[in-house]
């Protein structure tokens, strides 16, 4: 499985919508391509995972309770 990962942090307010935008946009990839692509927010304490299954998205959210994402 390809993982991408953006550099540039997105705004978390966006939906599945927003997020495969994103890939299209600022990863120029296509995100109906079973890859998992990963964003983070400017904050580094959350980070938001899109992939799809070959049904339908999946969106995972994980929250650092305390620290930062490197």
């Amino acid at each position: 499985m390809l993982i991408f990962a953006a550099i540039e942090t997105i705004d978390f307010r966006k939906g599945i919508d927003g997020i495969a935008a994103a890939c299209r946009q600022k990863l120029q990839k296509d995100p109906f391509s079973g890859a998992l692509f990963l964003f983070r927010n400017r904050q580094r304490n959350t980070i938001k995972i899109l992939v799809y299954d070959g049904q339908g998205f999946w969106l995972c959210t994980k929250r650092l309770s305390c620290g930062q994402f490197k």
